[in-house]
């Protein structure tokens, strides 16, 4: 069966995270995907270990699955024609290149519209091309750190803490992807490309979600909760005789059987606790009363319990037993994949099912320039005669 995606060939010029992330995700649904990387050297993330699986980093190969490599030397004006050529074979051109960079090369609107009127653009960058930032370079950490959300992140007394992943990136491959979809729909309905833009700014902003809301609206401070929540009480970690439990009382239906089952079903009615808003108001009495319950028993005992009694909770897992759970093999979220050189590999699974156009894992994570020839010769027609002396020269 074919991916929702078949037919759409994609052009990568991203590296490190947000963009391939993005790529992968386009080549899972389907997509053909063609990463053009320096010659020598290319993704930065090739590079970022240990840990290694023989050549290649464990990050680089997490991200860059379901893509052929080219080697495509950039800042040589031979490489660039080539790479001219290949945008008007593509619908898709991807890149988190410094803003203007295509610009300078002679690719920037009125070319497209000329010699590439199809072609979906995607530009990712830190801040995009307005603001007083416009054009700067964006990292995670400092985006996490501008955008307020380690401000909210961490104990309440602690300090300010980012996310243990580069989650501000992911989300903005994430959005990225998004933005390609709806301007590939676009398209079937125009049949012009368009540019789309998306930043790591702009993204940790929107992560902010319902604190930003409150902020908003109230005007007032958001405040740190550590594992809390701004504005559900109780909903957080507590403390089991044998390690931690995440309880999450998502209405004062859930908090009256939560009462009954830690043996002080009077706490549902009483008029201190027995609203949301009343509990907010007074979290650290409510907080208190529940963990010198939860610590007389086990982890398993209380999410035995809590489960019956139809209120969410769940284990703190190392990422060792989330990854081996029976939910992440029933869902097939560890898989592996043959590579050419370091044998049977494990990566992560598929997270978007499909029953008509099904994801699915084609490719391993390329070797650098591993596709090279086969990508010159299919999409621009070259000779093993002409690769060989675009090789010579250094531009592949």
């Amino acid at each position: 069966m074919s991916g929702s995606l078949d037919g759409i060939v994609v052009l990568d010029l991203t590296r490190v995270l947000a963009g391939p992330l993005c790529t992968m995700m386009l080549g899972d649904l389907g997509a053909e995907v063609i990463k053009v990387e320096r010659p020598g050297s290319g993704d930065d993330t090739r590079s970022w270990g240990p840990p290694f699986l023989g050549t290649e980093s464990a990050y680089y190969l997490g991200v860059n699955r379901n893509k052929r490599s080219l080697g495509l030397d950039l800042s040589s004006e031979a490489g660039r024609e080539v790479l001219r050529e290949l945008i008007k074979q593509v619908d898709v051109v991807i890149d988190n290149f410094k803003i203007g960079t295509l610009e300078r090369w002679g690719l920037d609107s009125a070319w497209f519209e000329t010699q590439a009127p199809s072609v979906v653009r995607c530009t990712i960058s830190g801040y995009g091309s307005s603001g007083p930032k416009a054009g700067a370079p964006g990292y995670d950490f400092i985006l996490q750190a501008e955008t307020g959300l380690m401000s909210i992140t961490g104990e309440p007394d602690g300090a300010s803490m980012k996310l243990g992943v580069a989650i501000v990136d992911i989300c903005t491959g994430m959005l990225a992807t998004i933005s390609v979809l709806s301007a590939l729909r676009a398209r079937d309905t125009t049949g012009q490309g368009q540019r789309t833009e998306v930043t790591l700014h702009d993204t940790g902003l929107l992560m902010l979600a319902n604190v930003a809301s409150n902020h908003l609206i109230s005007g007032e401070k958001p405040a740190r909760y550590g594992n809390g929540h701004p504005n559900i009480v109780p909903y957080r970690t507590f403390d089991a005789s044998d390690g931690e439990i995440a309880i999450a009382v998502g209405n004062d239906q859930q908090f009256g059987r939560l009462a009954e089952l830690l043996g002080h079903p009077d706490w549902g009615s009483d008029p201190r606790f027995a609203r949301n808003r009343d509990r907010v108001e007074r979290r650290e009495l409510v907080d208190a009363m529940i963990q010198d319950v939860v610590r007389r028993k086990t982890r398993s005992e209380w999410i035995e319990a809590l489960d019956g009694a139809g209120i969410p909770s769940g284990p703190i897992n190392t990422v060792a037993e989330a990854l081996d759970s029976p939910q992440t093999r029933g869902r097939e979220m560890v898989t592996e994949i043959e590579h050419p050189v370091v044998g049977m590999m494990k990566l992560l699974g598929l997270p978007i099912r499909q029953e008509g156009t099904p994801a699915t894992i084609r490719r391993h994570p390329p070797m650098l320039g591993e596709h090279t020839d086969e990508i010159l010769g299919e999409y621009l027609s070259m000779s093993t005669d002409e690769i060989e002396r675009l090789r010579s020269a250094g531009v592949v």
